[in-house]
Order: structure tokens, then sequence, then C-alpha cells
């Protein structure tokens, strides 16, 4: 992103900041929904200008990542991880599912910045410790989040831009922490919230098999054939018994297949999913193109259709 622009939006999120900070609600229009639930929340626990993250007990934070698979994970990719933070002067950070970090690296000047905030193995960034952030708003939502400049609700962390992207047990789903990826504000670069997804699927790809770590037993499978979706409450897709680990909006895209088993056009599937935002029609190719994939091309086109006995809970 050009420096003008990129100044621009620092200015934008600092005024945006300081009207909460100062008159509350009367920020609503200019900032994102999560963000400014997320400041209220931040707002009702800790002040803005709070110093550094509150630090969890450093023997109890070892023995959580010895016991996790994260570590397995991150040690058999730790080479690829550690050249993308110094390639990219970013610090990188893995958190457990209470968005506790259990592991950095950093290039040589966000190494310091993060050691001086407590950006470090057993800092807790929870929104409610230290303030709104990507890890937290990532953990929460279950989907990669960016966080810029002032839309952190803590100051000391108003010149960084943060993209983080959950980690999840490929075969349970289980939610197992978040992937971040830090640097300066000035360094914000579109590729970032792209980088934290591939970070995380590389992880994921290096998780040992779920029943080894989770003590859980077999794994959580139905059994049931075809497509069956929960769609009141919590979604959830399975495909012959096995979760599938889909974003919010390609669930919300499947759902549409689902309830509309004589098919749908590319234009009648768009104007469902976005209504009249400005998307293009590649981006929903692109949404579907991954959903063929997960569903081994049991998706025709012309018009979109599931080829599958499907079932949801709101028939």
């Amino acid at each position: 992103m050009p420096q003008p622009e990129l100044d621009e939006r620092k200015r934008a999120c600092h005024h945006a900041w300081t009207t909460f900070v100062e008159q509350g609600d009367a920020a609503e229009p200019m900032v994102r929904p999560e963000i400014l639930t997320s400041w209220a929340r931040s707002e009702a626990a800790i002040t803005p200008e709070i110093q550094a993250a509150p630090l969890a007990d450093e023997s109890e934070t070892t023995s959580i990542w010895r016991d996790s698979p994260l570590q397995v994970a991150v040690e058999r990719v730790e080479s690829e991880l550690r050249r993308t933070a110094e390639d990219g002067d970013l610090v990188l950070a893995v958190t457990d599912a209470d968005t506790r970090i259990l592991w950095t690296y950093g290039g040589r000047v966000m190494r310091r910045k993060a050691e001086s905030v407590n950006f470090v193995a057993g800092g807790r960034w929870d929104d409610e410790s230290v303030g709104t952030n990507a890890l937290d708003l990532a953990n929460r939502l279950g989907e990669p989040a960016m966080v810029f400049s002032a839309e952190h609700y803590a100051s000391i962390v108003h010149n960084w831009v943060c993209w983080a992207a959950p980690v999840l047990d490929p075969v349970s789903g289980r939610r197992l922490g978040v992937i971040d990826l830090s640097t300066t504000w000035d360094r914000s670069h579109p590729i970032g919230l792209a980088t934290a997804r591939v970070m995380a699927r590389l992880i994921e790809t290096a998780l040992p098999p779920s029943a080894q770590h989770t003590g859980a037993g077999p794994l959580d499978d139905t059994g049931d054939p075809g497509l069956v979706m929960t769609l009141l409450g919590t979604a959830e897709v399975r495909l012959d018994g096995q979760r599938l680990l889909l974003n919010r909006r390609q669930t919300e895209v499947l759902a549409l297949l689902a309830l509309h088993p004589e098919g749908l056009s590319l234009d009648q599937l768009h104007a469902l999913v976005y209504g009249d935002q400005a998307v293009t029609f590649s981006t929903l190719k692109a949404e579907v193109s991954h959903l063929r994939a997960a569903l081994g091309g049991q998706l025709s086109s012309r018009p979109y259709r599931l080829t599958m006995p499907v079932a949801t809970d709101v028939e």
C-alpha cells in the first residue's frame, strides 16, 4: 500500500480510537464492528495506557507448551517460520486456545519491540488482558484477523500491524490456538493476512495425529453418509462423518446450496451471498473452488449444485 494511503489510514484509526476513548459509541461509524466490540470488552477490563501484557506463570507456560501438539508441529516447520520472520522483519507468535503465547521468533528489530511489551512466551494476549489485537480476534471469531495501528486498544501497540489466523486440528476441528505475524504499521502489506493463513495451514499439516495427542480415544466420526450440516447455533459441516474445516463464508455458500437442491446460477449465488456488496465474481468462484475440492468434486457448476445426499437441521 502506498505510504500516503497508510498515513491516512493511521490517522483515521487514531481519530476513531480517540473518539471511542472520549465518547464511547460515537466511534461506531468509524470502525469495524468486531473492533468496536473488542474495544468495549477491553475498556471494561484495562486502561488504554497499559504498558505491557501480563505474564502467566513461567513453569505453567513451559508445561503447557511441552504437552501441546503445537510444539511438535512448530519444531517440524520451525525453519520455514524463522525464515518468514527474518525475511519480513516480523515477529511470529503461536498461542494456546486461551491466547497465551507459547512460542515466538522475531527479526532483529521486531524482537526488541516485542520483548518490551511482553509479546513473549507466557504473555497473555486476550483482549481483556492487553486490549484489542489480532490474536484475540482470530481466536474469538475462528477466522483470520488483522488489526492495524490504533485499532489496537492499548496505545503501546499503536505502531504495530498484526495478522493472525486460527490453528485447528485438521481431523477433529478443535481450535488449538493462533499464529500471529506482527510488524510496524508502515510495513503493512495486503499479503499479510494471506501469509498468516499459509503459516496456519503449514503448522496444521505438521501436527501429530489427533488420537495421539488428545487422549480422547476414537476420532469424532458420526458415520452419517453424505453431507450433514448443523446451521442452528455453532455451524458445523460433516462429509461422510468427518468434519470439514471451512471458513464462515464457505459455510454460508454451502448452506445456500444445501437449501437450493435445484441449483443456483453464479448470479443468483452471488446475490444471495454478498447482496449489494462490491465483491467480484472471481472471489465467489474461488470459494466454490475450495468447496469443490473439500467435497471431492461433488459440486457441479452451471448451475452450482451439490451432487450428494444432503441433510441440514433447518429443513
